[in-house]
């Protein structure tokens, strides 16, 4: 059998590509670079190194904002940006106004203890430089496991583009946004299944006419591990949009391309091409290879013969979900068969499998909860993918939700693509004898609140069931049916209410 794509693709018939440049030899550095943004009057350079010994956080801080002054023509050995901008999160620039006297920067900020909220924050130069960043905030801003975030504000200050990993997403990072109408923003959109896949999504940028996107991915056809693409909006809602087009070989390569933005003077981004294996500020300053989107071309079907036995090399990194730092873990690649990888000390791995067959993957380590997920790459059009993984530890208070746990509307009976989950659950207890877990069952809002609550435990009750046949003992297993009166997410929307159906098990005992 063979699949069948058409394209409808806006680029220009005259695009051609140039050599990539890089002036930034005293901006980059044996750490990661990401995020480059240059002011409006093109004199600095804002961006963020992750992991530098001079952060605020040390080694262990995932990122600060450093800047880099141009004299002359020449980019300057960066400073980092300082207390006011930086704080033991990630930080990160998310745009500048048109005059260059706000700052938009990602996330929130604290002035004492705990950040608690996520979104946005905004910053205005003053005579003494940057104020302290005030918190912007955005409706049902839903961070997942509040995990760094990319995104970008436009000139206008209108409109905010982000990637998250999200509880509405369709597999793990997805691009959102969210606009700016009377002083307040609005709830995100997901910008939908043309540009979102089931893998990851990144570093969305807008042009300035506010409909052409550019983004990262390694879900779309590509040439490694993440490459820049590019797509159009086709009318006034932000779910219509030309297929994304890959770049191509003057930007992409097969390593990671990240942060793809143009100036009137370069066009930015970021990639581990030629680099130490992390990210370095690279750019294009010969604006006659910047694309500009302006004619609509017609792409002849491409074909893929799923009886190909091509494979995908799949890397990525394995991260404790608290602290971020690499941890060695198991990975199994289940199908008719299993293969299996082993991340290293560093949390690195990497595995070719077959690229026609669905897979259940499960990570296993000790002192942490079992993940499972599931991987479609019935199709050849990937030759390199990026997954990355982020364990729970095992302490009580862990909560963890069973997403691909699911029954059929308004009954007990648990759909087949259930059990892989479950099973992996019964592993995780098995391997773990002192655990005791509470199972906790929700449904949306809709109908009858004793209704819902009656049928959310018996929900839990035919899970507990099913995990005692296959071997746990049942006083380890205590079990709650919440109904509607715990959601997630707010809203009357299919997509709200998705969420808010689940199932969930809460660490009691360890």
């Amino acid at each position: 059998m063979k699949r069948i794509f058409e394209f409808l693709l806006i680029i220009n018939s005259s695009f051609c590509y140039g050599q990539i440049l890089n002036p930034f030899a005293l901006v980059n550095s044996a750490y990661e670079e990401q995020d480059p943004v240059i002011t409006p009057d093109g004199k600095a350079l804002y961006f963020t190194i992750a992991n530098h010994p001079d952060n605020v956080g040390g080694k262990k801080d995932l990122g600060d904002i450093w800047v880099s002054i141009n004299l002359d023509g020449k980019w300057q050995t960066p400073q980092n940006a300082g207390a006011i901008l930086n704080n033991e999160n990630y930080n990160g620039v998310a745009g500048f106004s048109e005059d260059g006297m706000r700052l938009y920067l990602l996330g929130h900020y604290s002035k004492g203890g705990e950040v608690t909220t996520q979104g946005i924050s905004v910053s205005s130069k003053t005579d003494l430089g940057w104020s302290y960043p005030e918190k912007i905030s955005i409706p049902y801003f839903l961070n997942k496991s509040s995990s760094p975030f990319s995104g970008s504000v436009s000139l206008d200050e209108s409109t905010f583009v982000f990637s998250a990993e999200s509880f509405s997403t369709l597999g793990a990072e997805d691009i959102y946004v969210a606009q700016k109408n009377n002083g307040r923003w609005s709830e995100p959109i997901n910008l939908g299944k043309v540009i979102n896949t089931t893998f990851q999504e990144k570093s969305p940028v807008l042009g300035k006419d506010l409909r052409t996107l550019y983004f990262s991915s390694n879900g779309h056809k590509g040439l490694g591990g993440f490459d820049i693409f590019v797509s159009v909006r086709k009318d006034d809602s932000w779910t219509n949009w030309s297929i994304p087009e890959n770049l191509g070989e003057s930007i992409n390569s097969e390593a990671r391309e990240l942060f793809y933005r143009t100036t009137n003077t370069y066009t930015l981004f970021t990639s581990t091409r030629d680099s130490n294996g992390y990210g370095d500020i690279k750019t294009q300053t010969d604006s006659r290879f910047i694309p500009k989107i302006d004619t609509l071309l017609k792409i002849k079907e491409n074909k893929y013969d799923e009886n190909n036995t091509s494979t995908v090399l799949v890397t990525g990194k394995v991260t404790d979900s608290k602290t971020k730092a690499g941890i060695s873990a198991k990975l199994f690649f289940k199908s008719n068969t299993i293969l299996s990888a082993v991340a290293g000390a560093d949390g690195k791995f990497n595995i070719r499998i077959p690229s026609t067959k669905v897979y259940s993957i499960e990570l296993e380590k000790k002192g942490y909860v079992n993940l499972l997920e599931r991987l479609d790459i019935q199709t050849l059009k990937l030759t390199v993918l990026e997954m990355n993984f982020q364990l729970q530890p095992i302490e009580v208070g862990t909560l963890v939700n069973l997403k691909n746990v699911l029954f059929n509307m308004g009954t007990t009976s648990l759909l087949e693509e259930s059990y892989p989950e479950l099973d992996a659950v019964v592993d995780f207890l098995k391997s773990n004898p002192k655990v005791e877990i509470e199972l906790e069952g929700h449904t949306d809002n809709r109908g009858d609140a004793k209704k819902n609550a009656t049928l959310s435990k018996d929900r839990v009750e035919r899970i507990k069931s099913y995990l005692v046949s296959n071997g746990i003992a049942a006083r380890r297993i205590k079990g709650k049916g919440f109904g509607g009166s715990k959601p997630i997410t707010a809203g009357d929307t299919e997509e709200a209410r998705k969420l808010n159906r689940r199932v969930e098990f809460l660490i009691i005992k360890n």
